[in-house]
Parts: C-alpha cells; sequence; structure tokens
C-alpha cells in the first residue's frame, strides 16, 4: 500500500461566466523514502497541486488517502491534525517569522500543537545542527542569508517528524551553490529518515537528480 495517494483530483475555479479547469484527473502515489518533482509550465497548476495535497486547499472532486485513510472525508480539525503531525512544509518564500530567533521559528510546529519550549528545544537546536546552523540559532530571520532562511524553514518542516515532505520551489530564489546544498540536504534527509519528498521546481538539473519527475501539463500529470 502506497504511503499516500490521490485519485482523480479535479480542480476548478468559477472565474466569471466560464469554470477554469486547472486540474483535470491527478492521479498520484507516493512511497516512504521516494523524492518525486513536479514540473510544468508557469502557471500550469503547479502550487495548486501542492496546497491541495497538503489539504491547505479542497479539490472540487476526487480523493486522498494517507496510509489507507480517507483524507478528503476528515473534518477540518481532524485535517489540521494530520498536517501538523504527518507534513512537512518548505516554501519558495520561507513564511518564517520575522520576530523570532532562527530557533524558535523550528520549534514553533511543536508549540503551536501544545509542547512544551523546554521539549521542543533540544530537537530543535538538533535539526539546526543538522542544516549547519547550529551558529545561528539566536539570530532573527533578517539577520540571516536566503540559504540560511531556506534551511531553518528546512528544519521548521523536520521537526514533527513528518512522513511526507512538501516544497514549492525550495531553492528557487537561492544561487546555484545554495540551492544544491538545500537540495543535497533533502536528499540525504530522506533517505536517512525514509521521508516521501514531493517538490514543485522549474529547476531542470535538480528535477532530473530525484527519483521521479512528473510534468503537469493541460491538467495532468505524466511520467
Amino acid at each position: 500500500m502506497a504511503l499516500f495517494e490521490a485519485r482523480e483530483i479535479v480542480k476548478t475555479y468559477d472565474e466569471g461566466m466560464k469554470p477554469i479547469e486547472v486540474l483535470r484527473g491527478i492521479n498520484l502515489s507516493v512511497e516512504a523514502g521516494v523524492m518525486t518533482a513536479i514540473v510544468g509550465a508557469s502557471g500550469s497548476g503547479k502550487s495548486t497541486l501542492l496546497k491541495i495535497l497538503g489539504t491547505l486547499e479542497g479539490p472540487t472532486s476526487g480523493e486522498m488517502f494517507f496510509q489507507g485513510e480517507n483524507l478528503t472525508k476528515k473534518t477540518d480539525a481532524e485535517l489540521a491534525l494530520f498536517r501538523n503531525r504527518s507534513l512537512g512544509f518548505i516554501f519558495q518564500f520561507h513564511h518564517l517569522l520575522p520576530e523570532f530567533s532562527a530557533l524558535e521559528n523550528v520549534m514553533m510546529p511543536g508549540l503551536i500543537a501544545g509542547r512544551s519550549k523546554d521539549e521542543m528545544a533540544g530537537p530543535a537546536r538538533d535539526l539546526l545542527a543538522l542544516v549547519e546552523l547550529d551558529h545561528r540559532t539566536s539570530h532573527r530571520v533578517n539577520e540571516l542569508s536566503g540559504g540560511e532562511q531556506q534551511r531553518t524553514a528546512l528544519a521548521r518542516a523536520l521537526i514533527m517528524q513528518p512522513a511526507i515532505l512538501l516544497a514549492d520551489e525550495p531553492t528557487g530564489n537561492l544561487d546555484s551553490r545554495t540551492g544544491n546544498l538545500v537540495f543535497d540536504l533533502l536528499h540525504r534527509l530522506c533517505r536517512e529518515r525514509s521521508l516521501a519528498a514531493l517538490l514543485v521546481t522549474h529547476n531542470m538539473d535538480l528535477a532530473n537528480r530525484m527519483d521521479a519527475c512528473l510534468t503537469l501539463k493541460d491538467g495532468v500529470l505524466a511520467g
């Protein structure tokens, strides 16, 4: 059984007189420890697909399953719990909280889940060390470089030990050297932790280094 599965996902937006069908029947199966790239032209619906797979937005129709459980039948509260416990998100623009330090940002998902600062501080420090930022734990977001911010976001995405990592253009705003560093970290962590990873990217060099590469075109995915 696949770790995560999407079946016939359709997404339609009502824009004026004619509905716009962005996704037209997406089928996707995700296995533990496998890195999958999703590529496609700008405006093809890649970010929309990632939001739906991450249950941040609902599909117009279709179903999604995690470890055999039908996510599309869960309540908003149940989906929020699922996201907190089982998913890690990395966004192109980080979405770090500027008023907090790198350490506090990494701890945040645990604090939101009701865990104490004492409980989260150790794992957060370990993850910052893992992404080579143990010397930057007390620095605020505006004191970190773009690459350091993205590595902080990666550590935050891993703090709850998720089963699936979703990343939207995780190297899009980075120079090639820093982008490769972030990708190499992702690759190593997926192998070491049996993480399933879905990465939306326009960087074909990185996409071709992953286990699988799918193209989103005309609302459907093709290998």
